[in-house]
């Protein structure tokens, strides 16, 4: 019988774990500040400059907020989200920078727009004062501390729900269920219809492993839908923005009233119209709230304060509002089925004091256990979702990494509890020659295609993978710095051919009247945006534009495309491959292709790695036997 483990020294530990995680990102963001060149920061996302000041104004939250613009011209896809810190910067004459002694937030944004939370009006008078203004992504203090806290509150957890949760997800202890018959639910299968049964009859924790393609995203509403048939309310998070609008507008689409705290990724009206600010300005009592704030804001500005009817009509006024406020969020709060938010945004002053029965975690393989904690202590039970043999969680200290912080809490659940988790096995998305080796490889062969979509192809005849070896071309990668990793150009440039030449076997016409769509993934983002250049400026590609993607692995987590074409970059004479030996990064990067994946990479020095030459030898077998 294997020795219980102390959930409390394993949580000091990871506690330790993340603050040499706090201090290598802070250390990171400090020389990259000192160091990096405003271009730079421009080609990674995380800077625009320069930047247009558009019109401020008070949202319904009463935040100062400011529009910010940069110049639309870009094929540069940046970092900028919700609740992201940021600096502004000035550029003298001379070419010098001075960061502003302030930070603010990102309420939301888009392509070439950005709106920003300030503090005040001095905040906005200083901005106005920078003839050339830049802002950059600042160090995110608050997630590290709302982490910090989450783990100090649950090391010190004594005789309630949040302690028992802690003990159980730590050991091999028995995980109490509900008894009933199990219910049908026709539209899904077996597997599915069994993960939504065990999510309804765990009275602690229940997991649905959903690798690429199984409808995890259906089993999963579908089992919200249900939980809500015996509850009044459930809370629904995920690590990123992206992944609660996925789940939210997905609910949505049921007909469930769903409340999202904190500002989708996408702004668009559909997600807008179910955002608390969006519904708060359409409360009733919202214009009588706005007049409140108006008359508050004219009477400070004037400053009369040493006459006493002054702050005694403040405070009357104040309490007023206030009293709005309370009213309008509960109202808001009491229609809500579904209250959806990111991690870090389920400690939002809007949500104090609230509970729920039930905790629903999307994508929990890709969020830190700490990160989880933070909405944990609002739930009675939990339901995680997600797939482990996929995308991990973001480490960027080697010494946390390496002590185990990159485990999650949905790994550590899986060991320690296997009873609790469902695995989907129908997938619906691969033609079955795709699926086969990531199903073999990384789910022990239990994942099978539907047969709707095990035979797909774009042409007949045509086998479905191919490898395009690079090997003895001349083709090497050269390093551009640990920030952009490296690049292949000569086979960036055989990628595009490579596209050229199907595009052509398939007809320009067919892809444009079957509207086929297609990816092309590289691990390295100095390769992407190389790519991106190349196709921007092949005349060939022009009708496809809009056809095409272009990212990183990280950057189809969750899409799928009809054609996929994977850059491999790697080749050099020692075997390297760095950060590709992270093979829960290729599983994702294979699985994202419907019809057709075309691989490109240098056999010679990926295939010195098992599990690249067993892919590489699997696709060579599929090619002998067409």
């Amino acid at each position: 019988m294997s020795q219980a483990v102390s959930p409390i020294l394993m949580l000091q530990k990871q506690k330790m774990l993340l603050q040499a995680e706090y201090d290598a990102e802070r250390e990171e963001f400090r020389r990259l500040t000192e160091t990096m060149g405003i271009e730079r920061k421009v080609k990674r996302g995380d800077c625009w400059c320069p930047v247009r000041l558009g019109r401020h104004y008070y949202n319904s939250l009463n935040q100062l907020v400011v529009e910010a613009f940069r110049d639309e011209d870009t094929d540069i896809e940046h970092n900028f989200e919700y609740g992201r810190q940021v600096m502004f910067f000035n550029i003298d004459a001379s070419g010098g920078i001075a960061y502003l002694p302030f930070t603010a937030s990102v309420s939301y944004a888009e392509e070439s727009r950005m709106v920003i939370v300030l503090a005040d009006t001095s905040q906005l008078d200083r901005l106005a004062a920078c003839p050339h203004l830049g802002v950059q992504l600042s160090f995110d203090e608050t997630t590290y501390r709302l982490m910090m806290e989450a783990l100090d509150r649950v090391i010190k957890a004594k005789g309630n729900r949040l302690a028992q949760l802690r003990d159980m997800f730590y050991n091999r202890s028995r995980t109490e269920t509900f008894t009933f018959q199990p219910m049908r639910f026709p539209w899904l299968n077996p597997t599915q219809e069994h993960a939504v049964n065990e999510v309804l009859r765990a009275k602690d924790v229940a997991i649905v492993h959903g690798p690429p393609g199984t409808g995890k995203t259906t089993t999963l509403v579908e089992a919200i839908y249900e939980t809500l048939r015996r509850e009044n309310q459930v809370m629904v998070c995920a690590q990123s923005n992206m992944a609660v609008d996925w789940i939210s507008e997905r609910l949505v689409d049921r007909g469930v009233e769903v409340l999202r705290i904190g500002n989708p990724a996408k702004v668009n009206d559909k997600m807008l119209s179910f955002t608390y600010e969006r519904r708060f300005e359409s409360h009733p009592d919202y214009p009588q709230l706005w007049a409140i704030r108006k008359a508050m804001r004219e009477m400070q500005a004037q400053r009369k304060r040493s006459n006493q009817s002054y702050h005694d009509k403040l405070d009357r006024l104040k309490s007023r509002a206030t009293e709005l406020e309370v009213r309008i969020n509960a109202d808001l709060m009491g229609a809500a089925r579904v209250i959806a938010c990111t991690l870090a945004g389920s400690a939002s002053r809007l949500l104090e004091g609230m509970k729920f029965a039930t905790l629903f975690i999307d994508e929990a393989a890709q969020a830190l256990e700490a990160a989880c904690w933070i909405a944990i202590r609002r739930a009675n039970r939990l339901i995680l979702a997600g797939d482990h043999q996929q995308l991990p969680p973001t480490v960027k200290s080697i010494e946390a990494l390496q002590g185990g912080l990159g485990v999650t809490l949905m790994e550590r659940i899986v060991q320690s509890n296997p009873q609790v988790v469902t695995l989907l096995q129908v997938q619906y998305r691969m033609n079955d020659a795709i699926m086969h080796f990531s199903s073999e490889w990384f789910y022990g062969g239990m994942v099978q295609s539907a047969p709707d979509v095990k035979y797909r192809s774009i042409l007949d005849l045509d086998t479905s993978i191919v490898w395009v070896d690079t090997h003895g071309l001349d083709m090497k990668e050269e390093f551009v710095g640990e920030n952009f990793g490296r690049i292949n150009k000569g086979e960036a440039e055989l990628t595009m051919q490579t596209l050229h030449d199907y595009f052509e076997r398939i007809g320009k016409q067919r892809i444009l009247d079957e509207h086929l769509d297609m990816g092309i993934i590289s691990p390295y983002r100095a390769q992407v945006q190389y790519l991106r250049r190349l196709i921007r400026r092949d005349a060939f590609f022009k009708p496809f534009r809009n056809a095409i993607a272009v990212n990183t692995v990280d950057g189809f987590q969750g899409q799928e495309r009809d054609i996929i074409v994977i850059s491999l970059v790697r080749a050099n004479d020692e075997g390297q491959i760095g950060f590709l030996r992270d093979l829960r990064r290729m599983n994702v990067a294979i699985t994202r292709a419907r019809m057709k994946l075309i691989i490109l990479g240098d056999s010679a020095t990926l295939t010195r790695h098992p599990f690249y030459r067993k892919l590489y030898q699997y696709i060579q077998q599929l090619s002998k036997n067409q």
